[in-house]
């Protein structure tokens, strides 16, 4: 695929994580990625230059998907990035991924610990999607993520789960919606995944990974490559046809 006519895909919170592995897998497949991170600029620029090194072209944007009054401004920045390195005033593939995590119990769950969970995992991709449509590509693809906790449940994850829950119907309010642009909607359900994710809970804890192993049909915790080139595979040309579809990559967990 030529830099031409290239795909270009953006990634809220690529850089780390999913996100990073995704932007990365994206690239081995000749898909130009813009990412967005909310402070560490560093690690974003790391990703970048991943992606370039991979002959892609790749830009970095700074984003707290959380604060719906950004939103004009990072889509300012968007149109002027996409004219500057592409030429062009639109992209392919939405990839809502940026994330905060929380474990605690339902007693426990404060009212900011709700609101901030909301604004970033549901009002944030709620928002930032409808101020995106007008740069989104007929034809193009939007992923949200949503969690295997939307289906089983693990005390203290009740708010977490709750929201991934509404991803998950708004997904398919889209997917009604956006048809008749040609725009597919899916949502993207990840088991446990050993990353950076809510401090590094399952990466960092043997205990907590054995327990997630035993009850995994494939007997073990997912890691970021068992993600990121689902991703580039639901954005690809041979899965046009999939529409409305949560799918879920938890290895079989509680099945």
């Amino acid at each position: 695929m030529s830099q031409a006519t290239s795909s270009i895909a953006l990634i809220t919170g690529g850089n780390r994580g999913l996100g990073k592995n995704a932007a990365l897998a994206l690239a081995a497949q000749g898909v130009d990625v813009i990412l967005t991170y909310r402070n560490n600029g560093d690690e974003a620029q790391s990703v970048v230059a991943g992606i370039q090194a991979q002959g892609r072209k790749a830009v970095a944007l700074q984003l707290d998907v959380g604060v719906v009054a950004s939103f004009p401004g990072f889509v300012e920045q968007l149109r002027d990035a996409l004219d500057r390195h592409w030429q062009r005033g639109h992209f392919n593939y939405l990839f809502n991924n940026a994330g905060t995590g929380l474990h605690a119990m339902f007693h426990e769950t404060t009212e900011a610990d709700f609101d901030e969970l909301v604004n970033v995992h549901f009002k944030g991709v709620f928002f930032l999607t409808q101020a995106l449509l007008p740069l989104i590509a007929d034809g193009g693809r939007i992923l949200n993520v949503s969690s295997g906790l939307a289906r089983f449940s693990l005390p203290g994850s009740s708010a977490y789960a709750c929201v991934k829950g509404a991803v998950e119907v708004l997904t398919r309010y889209l997917a009604k919606e956006l048809g008749s642009r040609g725009i597919a909607v899916n949502t993207l359900a990840p088991g446990a995944i050993a990353t950076d994710f809510r401090d590094a809970a399952v990466r960092n804890n043997p205990e907590l990974q054995k327990m997630i192993a035993a009850q995994t049909a494939l007997g073990r915790v997912g890691e970021a490559d068992d993600i990121g080139g689902l991703v580039a595979t639901l954005f690809s040309s041979s899965t046009g046809w999939v529409n409305a579809q949560r799918i879920e990559a938890s290895g079989g967990m509680f099945i």
